[in-house]
């Protein structure tokens, strides 16, 4: 049907080709017919591209317009193609050598040649026959979980690796081992730029040179085999490798299976499942034929043979290993070109019997193609793009995830996360969980009696690495593991890579972990194993007793870190379960007592310990800790000691949100959440700022400090709910939250509102709030008579602002004690408004405007109100209001009645030595009742003191008195010192 054709058609595109595809299709002149709209086509896979071109031209009209389109893309190949297919009315057969395979628009180009030539000639029917019997058999994979029946296709699945074709000095394989996250990616992102493409691995060298065989090298689960079977489906796909006529697939492992005897020529049939071919004329052209073999390091016997036991001939019969032998000594079949894949500790054994012309190094993926990964295995994107983040925000986890077997794991484990209730936040997988089922996915090959040996063999890796963590060494001499009996052929490759350096005039061996993190692993688990024991003498090492580690790692704070997470994490009972089913380690819990004790102590300062303060958590460290181990019991009983938490200036992702709201969930008697200068990062821009991932403040505390945290509006809903439900939150800090604005003041008044609130302090200074928010505040004051402080400066609410918050203010129901408005963008019309309120609230004691333009008509107005004998206000600040001598009789006329004013700031205005000394006179007035006098900026000279060393001994409730930033000189001081020599003078503060 044209459906069939069409969809044959575009799933042979790359991804390139497919998006030039849709474009043209949306955007292109179609013969005179109406485009698709991009909208519909932007996020269409094949499937839908073909569906939604039938729907808008009908099928034979839907394949006319294909083939305009390949034609105006410059793909005449495809082009010609479908046109044949269709003329013969049957579904569409490739060119030969092309073959039917789900091909989404995900799947990556590999080489970097054309990819439709212009003229192909015919294959042979035998050729093209086995091309479609690959493509058949290696499309589709199954996953190492995978149920009866169950599989995917390779394309839908394969992301691009990192492949380099240069050698690493030392120095370049530290840095790839010890960096972690951001570091690590860069360093990726920098290989990524100099990669070799699959289909330039037998391209022509700089100088010419074409290579004959070629190595490529990769630890184990990086995706060698992976790699191998996307080449033979690709070649079979005519994408890479056009040189070669023929390729052939031999894995290792089956060769291993192999006992009786064959020939070259019966090891190439049995590439051929179900098929047959003709070898005598075939081997007529060995220069065109391409052997991959993959898995070298798994071959269980020696393929160095004496020349004298190696054969020339393909069809001669021999034992496997010397038709292997001879294959790679180049005795059979010598012109053919060999493709090897295999772990770097067999490089050796392999250099023996090859003689390598061009050797290739699978690294992993690089951050681009982790996240590719992430989609292509999720399918849905919201899914995916969920997961990704969450392991983003986890360093560790995100840096093994270079590994490709270590994202199938991570994306495995999520998925099924994501389908129940509560989604990654709930029956959470840990890093440790995680990187023990990395190790029983690298060690499910072993064979059984291996397999029984591992524990022993595991015993002696973990002296290894907790050696080079103590030593902080990260590559070993090959003494140092033959030190530790790390001879196991079969396991060893596994866990340790081998790399070969040039030093002086040969070349070195040394090991190491795919990883540092892998490293501090093992490093942890050798505090933990129990020994069974075993009759072996280790080299002198670090002492298994984990306190000494506790005792470093509080000096350090940093290089153990992660084996210190790790050992918690290796405490959780299923973590302890598995590994003793998994791989017969028997962990004990002997140690938890320290951990508990540790843990407790370890966040005690020198100076609160010396003032007796109540114990906070001050290291996010201590939450990581807690989630790795996801034991409730041990949690609640070691955040019994402590009443808050205390962090400073962290970015907290999505993942450390959650770390941190699972200790919060446990805290027994958590009191004060203080984050200050913390930011919540986001997923994405249109995502929740703030602590809604973590709902932090849940339990019972009774203070929330996020100051300067990177909060958006989007956050006051989740605090709204939280204020709803606990009326144990008596402190709300959200100062310095500059993205906050009106609408999350507008949610979060909707909890404020609420009965079940309890709020007394609320800071919202610097949160470019308007006269919008006041609205709202006004409407919550009188509906709140727990709320009794307000800071709202440094905000444009303008005299407007002000007259709605005074509505509310004016209310009986309100019982605000203090309002700060410093900063606000007022004028003298804001005066009038609050001259009002004072005589109406006289739970009002505190008023804060500095910095505003008030002026001296200000003062004027705002002195009516203080008058009132109904008005209890105690302090006033006037800091930078515009005021000039002007104001002063305003200002004593408030000073002289008033008994409740005890706190006046009239720093940084214009008033000189004449307004001081009216001020003096109505200082010394018997009703007046001020304690401080904050003058400072004033533009006083020794005129003033004279003024203010009389009314010193005269004023017994002044006590407080800031005189700085004025010009008054040694004869002010002079002056002001007579008053303060007289007995009567009760000045504290000067």
């Amino acid at each position: 049907t044209a459906g069939e054709l069409l969809l044959c058609a575009l799933e042979d595109l790359t991804q390139v080709d497919f998006k030039k595809f849709r474009d043209a299709l949306a955007h292109g002149g179609l013969q005179g017919r109406s485009c698709i709209p991009w909208g519909r086509l932007e996020k269409a896979d094949w499937m839908d591209t073909k569906n939604l071109m039938l729907d808008f031209y009908g099928g034979e009209a839907a394949l006319d317009v294909a083939i305009a389109v390949f034609e105006r893309i410059h793909l005449r190949n495809a082009a010609n193609l479908l046109r044949e297919s269709r003329e013969r009315g049957g579904r569409a057969e490739r060119l030969p050598g092309q073959c039917s395979v789900p091909r989404g628009p995900g799947t990556v180009s590999w080489g970097s040649g054309p990819q439709e030539p212009e003229v192909a000639s015919p294959l042979p029917d035998f050729q093209r026959n086995y091309k479609k019997a690959i493509c058949q058999a290696y499309s589709r994979i199954k996953d190492q979980n995978a149920r009866v029946g169950d599989n995917v296709s390779l394309n839908a699945r394969y992301s691009k690796l990192v492949i380099v074709n240069k050698h690493r000095d030392e120095e370049e394989r530290e840095h790839e081992i010890v960096a972690m996250g951001r570091r690590h990616a860069e360093i990726m992102k920098e290989q990524a730029s100099a990669s070799i493409a699959v289909g330039d691995l037998f391209k022509p060298g700089p100088d010419g040179w074409t290579p004959k065989e070629v190595v490529l090298l990769g630890a184990a689960g990086v995706g060698k085999t992976m790699t191998a079977r996307k080449i033979m489906l690709d070649w079979a796909s005519d994408k890479v490798f056009a040189e070669f006529d023929y390729v052939f697939y031999i894995h290792c492992r089956e060769g291993n299976l192999l006992t009786s005897q064959a020939s070259m020529a019966d090891l190439i049939a049995q590439c051929y499942p179900g098929g047959s071919l003709p070898l005598a004329k075939m081997l007529g052209q060995t220069e065109r034929f391409l052997f991959i073999i993959d898995g070298f390091d798994e071959l269980r016997f020696s393929v160095d043979r004496p020349l004298s036991e190696l054969c020339s001939q393909p069809f001669e019969q021999r034992p496997v290993e010397i038709i292997l032998s001879s294959l790679f000594r180049r005795r059979l079949l010598p012109k053919s070109s060999l493709l090897v894949t295999t772990r770097p500790t067999a490089l050796r054994k392999l250099g023996k019997c090859l003689e390598c012309e061009r050797y290739a190094e699978i690294l992993g993926f690089d951050e681009a193609e982790r996240e590719e990964y992430f989609h292509k295995f999720f399918e849905n994107a919201e899914q995916a793009a969920a997961a990704f983040q969450f392991v983003r925000g986890n360093e560790t986890l995100f840096t093994m995830c270079l590994v490709p077997i270590v994202c199938w794991i991570v994306c495995t484990v999520m998925k099924q996360q994501l389908v129940r209730a509560g989604g990654l936040t709930q029956s959470p997988k840990t890093t440790t969980g995680i990187y023990i089922l990395y190790l029983s996915a690298l060690l499910r090959s072993l064979s059984g009696p291996v397999k029984r040996g591992m524990p022993a063999v595991l015993r002696r890796l973990c002296c290894l690495a907790a050696d080079g963590i103590w030593r902080q060494k990260v590559l070993f001499e090959e003494k140092e593991v033959q030190g530790y009996a790390l001879d196991q052929r079969e396991a060893l490759p596994l866990l340790l890579n081998e790399h070969l350096f040039q030093k002086d005039i040969s070349c070195v061996s040394t090991y190491s972990f795919i990883h540092l993190s892998f490293q501090e692993f093992f490093a942890a688990l050798f505090y933990l194993l129990e020994d069974e024991g075993e009759a072996w003498d280790p080299p002198a090492g670090p002492t298994r007793e984990v306190k000494a580690l506790l005792e470093s790692y509080g000096n350090s704070r940093n290089y153990f870190m992660l084996t210190v997470r790790f050992l918690f994490g290796l405490l959780n009972k299923d973590c302890r379960r598995e590994l003793e089913e998994e791989m017969g380690c028997k962990i004990s819990p002997r140690i938890m007592q320290e951990l508990l004790e540790w843990l407790q102590s370890s966040q005690q300062t020198a100076l609160a310990l010396l003032e007796e303060e109540t114990a906070v958590i001050r290291e996010m460290e201590v939450c990581h800790c807690l989630y790795e181990l996801q034991d409730e019991r041990f949690v609640v009983t070691a955040l019994d000691a402590f009443t808050g938490v205390y962090l400073r200036g962290l970015n907290l992702n999505r993942f450390d949100q959650i770390v941190l709201a699972f200790s919060i969930k446990h805290f027994p008697k958590l009191e004060s959440l203080d984050l200050g200068h913390c930011s919540f990062l986001r997923d994405h821009p249109e995502d929740p700022a703030g602590p809604q991932p973590a709902q932090p403040a849940r339990r019972c505390v009774r203070s929330l400090r996020a100051p300067r945290a990177a909060l958006t509006g989007a956050c006051g809903g989740a605090l709204a709910s939280v204020l709803s439900v606990k009326p144990t939150l008596v402190e709300l800090d959200l100062a310095g939250n500059e993205d906050l604005r009106d609408g999350g003041v507008k949610l979060l008044c909707e909890g404020l509102g609420c009965s079940g609130c309890q709020l007394q302090i609320l800071r919202l200074w610097r949160c470019r709030l308007t006269e919008a928010s006041c609205r709202a505040l006004a409407a919550v004051l009188p509906a709140r008579p727990s709320l009794t402080e307000l800071h709202l400066g440094d905000n444009e609410l303008g005299d407007g602002g002000v007259r709605r918050l005074s509505k509310g203010l004016r209310d009986p129901a309100c019982r605000l004690q203090t309002l700060r408005l410093w900063r606000c963008r007022l004028t003298e019309a804001s005066c009038r408004a609050l001259a009002a309120v004072l005589p109406a609230r006289p739970s009002l004691t505190e008023l804060h405007l500095g910095d505003n333009e008030l002026g001296d008509g200000g003062v004027q107005r705002l002195s009516k109100g203080l008058r009132d004998p109904a008005c209890r206000l105690q302090t006033l600040s006037l800091w930078q209001s515009r005021l000039t001598g002007a104001c002063c009789a305003d200002l004593c006329a408030m000073l002289s009645p008033s008994r409740s004013l005890e706190f006046l700031d009239l720093s940084d205005n214009d008033l000189g030595d004449a307004s001081v000394q009216r001020l003096c006179k109505a200082l010394g007035h018997p009703t007046c009742c001020l304690q401080k006098l904050w003058l400072w900026r004033c533009r006083l000279t020794e005129a003033s003191c004279g003024a203010l060393a009389a009314v010193l001994p005269a004023s017994p409730c002044l006590t407080e008195l800031h005189l700085g930033d004025n010009e008054l000189g040694d004869g002010g001081v002079q002056r002001l010192s007579k008053g303060l020599r007289d007995p009567a003078c009760r000045l504290q503060t000067l």
